[in-house]
């Protein structure tokens, strides 16, 4: 199997799906939640007799602008922003006007700079596990080249996922909340993993065929590895699929970017870490 006579090919795909990801978040930015922009959660359990039109329009009345509505059986998740007492009092009471066994779960204000601190933190581990995974893989595999693919693909990934949900919050209305935070750091890790793999498959290759040059190594790797490696992620897309089709609206847009990101991830170990590496030797030559 001779993947890699279509480098150029993937390096044709990853700048189109880069640039897309660079014109939506110029374009169109992204869509927050309250966990970055602040704002208020509430929850709301009823008997059936509200409706989501119902509880629109009651906002509409009172000039409150409501983000999001989720509803999970009699449980309805509120998103708003911040509101004063007074005002909410007065929903309370419109509410019960509507469902008067209509009960409160909880009710939580957040300030943005709670956003802004988890923006802060979510850098700092982005950076230091990206050096520390760059001296980690270059000191395993005795090679620089190979930790600083690893790592550029695993920014790769990054991007397009941050991108793709710039995209999805125009054109979808989804948000980046702390879970979407949760789903880029473990797409960073899904993506490494892949990709590790195969480099490992490579020095051994190295070891045993040190006449072979390093894109015969690389064609004869992917080749090992390739079909466990779609085995393994195909596993992962359909169970995360079932939630992006099946599950409730608090987890579907988590189970979104989980599947972006190992999709994505399942891409690059092969489509970009290794032309990477191959890029990296060719330049040494």
């Amino acid at each position: 199997m001779n993947l890699m006579k279509f480098r150029p090919l993937f390096l044709l795909i990853s700048l189109s799906l880069i640039s897309a990801s660079i014109f939506s978040i110029i374009k169109w930015g992204f869509k927050t939640s309250i966990d970055f922009a602040g704002g208020s959660v509430w929850e709301i359990s009823t008997n059936n007799s509200l409706s989501r039109d119902q509880i629109d329009q009651l906002f509409k009345d009172n000039q409150i602008n409501l983000s999001s509505v989720s509803q999970t059986g009699q449980k309805f998740t509120l998103k708003f922003a911040n509101i004063t007492q007074d005002q909410k009092i007065k929903l309370t009471e419109d509410l019960k006007k509507l469902d008067p066994d209509l009960s409160e779960l909880r009710f939580e204000t957040l300030g943005p700079s709670l956003g802004q601190e988890l923006i802060k933190k979510t850098i700092y581990a982005i950076i230091l596990s990206s050096i520390a995974l760059l001296f980690f893989i270059a000191q395993r595999f005795r090679d620089l080249s190979f930790g600083t693919s690893a790592v550029l693909a695993m920014f790769h990934d990054a991007f397009i996922l941050i991108g793709s949900f710039s995209l999805l919050g125009h054109f979808f209305g989804a948000e980046i909340d702390s879970l979407f935070v949760t789903a880029v750091l473990t797409t960073l890790s899904a993506s490494v993993h892949d990709t590790v793999v195969t480099f490992d498959r490579i020095r051994e290759l190295k070891l045993h065929n040190f006449k072979l040059n390093w894109v015969d190594l690389a064609n004869q790797a992917v080749s090992e590895t390739i079909v466990r490696s779609f085995n393994n992620s195909m596993t992962i897309i359909f169970m995360l699929l079932s939630l992006v089709l099946l599950g409730g609206d608090t987890t579907r847009w988590f189970a979104m970017a989980l599947l972006i990101g190992v999709v994505i991830g399942t891409y690059s170990s092969t489509a970009v870490a290794i032309p990477l590496i191959l890029f990296f030797k060719r330049s040494r030559s």
